[in-house]
């Protein structure tokens, strides 16, 4: 805090003037964390998760008397950056504050770097275990299974859930588990590459969602930008060499699943950190995928799945794949919400379509899957739909908050 001090008519050199005289009234402006449900409180799947501190205007707190108080100065490592102190500005600052740029783009490499191994691996495990209700189902464990020992460790530390947050989350996490399973069988049935072009459909469905459900207002600009995202799929799916229905239509549930994931996310706000919220959704995922595997798939896995991936592969590597493909599904997961939560919704919305252009590309080279002339076309189309889309719906989000917060 800058301060003077007055002693009769001599000043002490060395402290800093205050830019306003001294009033005989000493105030304290209170800091409130912001993000509690009644101010609108946090997106469980969107940004801005964890609360932020600012400094609201309060009613005068303080005394008058006849003198003026002396303000000595203080600590730097006392001071504090809500205090508006000039000393914390020569206090140590941490890396991570430092680089912030840096550091936001380490996170956007390691999600589309864990996004496409994860990919490519998950693939990989289908072409000789093609069971992707129990695959889906290792996913969450894996998971669930880091989540408790980073919480035994206390990194981070578990935030306590309640009946009524429970009772918010189980429809994200229900939402989030069809969407997972739906993915995977697609995953199963056809080229990666073509599964990540059909869900380029996902923002067709966000907006149906929005109009038709939600009653909200769609522009004609936004519905226009999807026209080449419908037309780009179609054109793909014409004429995938890949192609069956299992796929196209598992796919298209898990647009689905996942714009209802969105729905209810908009409806369950809370002011627990990111970190902590995705790991109930994981469980809560976890245990609702386990009797559909058991059900569809479970007797003939009993009966041959397993013998016949061993055979293959041998047990050591079908252990050692089936925990990596969890773990980077996990932790991919993982680094997108952290990620999301230090950009801007435009850089959220061109993150998103690039990384679904790494994950295409990527499958192509790996596998080497042969696509025709027009399904390369298609999916080029349909990806520049979907950042047309992304552009304009960010800048329309980004508008909304500047006219609320003017």
């Amino acid at each position: 805090m800058e301060s003077r001090v007055l002693s009769g008519a001599t000043t002490i050199s060395g402290l800093v003037r205050l830019r306003k005289p001294v009033r005989d009234t000493v105030c304290f402006a209170p800091a409130r964390p912001i993000g509690a449900v009644g101010d609108g409180g946090n997106l469980i799947w969107g940004r801005q998760l964890r609360p932020a501190l600012i400094l609201e205007s309060a009613p005068v707190v303080g005394m008058t008397t006849g003198k003026r108080e002396i303000l000595r100065p203080t600590m730097a490592s006392t001071s504090s950056p809500a205090e508006g102190s000039d000393s914390a500005g020569d206090a140590k600052i941490g890396f991570l504050d430092k680089y912030p740029a840096l550091v936001t783009g380490f996170f956007f490499f390691m999600w589309y770097f864990l996004n496409v191994i994860f990919n490519i691996l998950n693939k990989k495990i289908y072409n000789y275990f093609p069971y992707p209700y129990f695959v889906s189902v290792i996913h969450l464990f894996v998971g669930v299974v880091y989540c408790l020992v980073s919480w035994g460790v206390g990194l981070p530390k578990r935030a306590p859930i309640d009946s009524n947050l429970l009772k918010l989350l189980i429809p994200v996490a229900v939402c989030h588990a069809l969407g997972h399973v739906t993915s995977n069988v697609s995953f199963a049935a056809v080229a990666v590459s073509f599964t990540h072009t059909i869900k380029a459909l996902e923002p067709f469905f966000n907006a149906a969602a929005s109009q038709f459900i939600l009653r909200q207002s769609i522009p004609l600009t936004l519905w226009l930008s999807l026209a080449p995202v419908v037309l780009g799929v179609s054109m793909a799916s014409l004429t995938e060499l890949s192609f069956n229905w299992t796929g196209f239509i598992s796919a298209m549930i898990s647009n689905i699943s996942f714009t209802y994931r969105s729905i209810y996310s908009k409806k369950a706000m809370t002011d627990m950190d990111s970190t902590n919220i995705y790991a109930y959704i994981s469980i809560i995922a976890f245990i609702v995928c386990i009797p559909p595997a058991l059900i569809v798939e479970g007797p003939q896995l009993m009966k041959h799945g397993f013998n016949d991936a061993i055979a293959k592969v041998g047990l050591t590597k079908f252990l050692s794949d089936l925990f990596w493909v969890g773990m980077f599904y996990h932790l991919y997961n993982q680094l997108a919400t952290n990620t999301l939560e230090r950009v801007a919704p435009l850089t959220h919305a061109v993150g998103n379509v690039l990384k679904r252009v790494f994950v295409i590309g990527f499958s192509i080279l790996v596998f080497g899957n042969k696509i025709s002339t027009q399904t390369g076309i298609g999916t080029c189309v349909a990806i520049a739909g979907v950042a047309m889309y992304s552009f304009i719906k960010a800048k329309m989000e980004e508008e909304k908050r500047q006219l609320k917060s003017a």
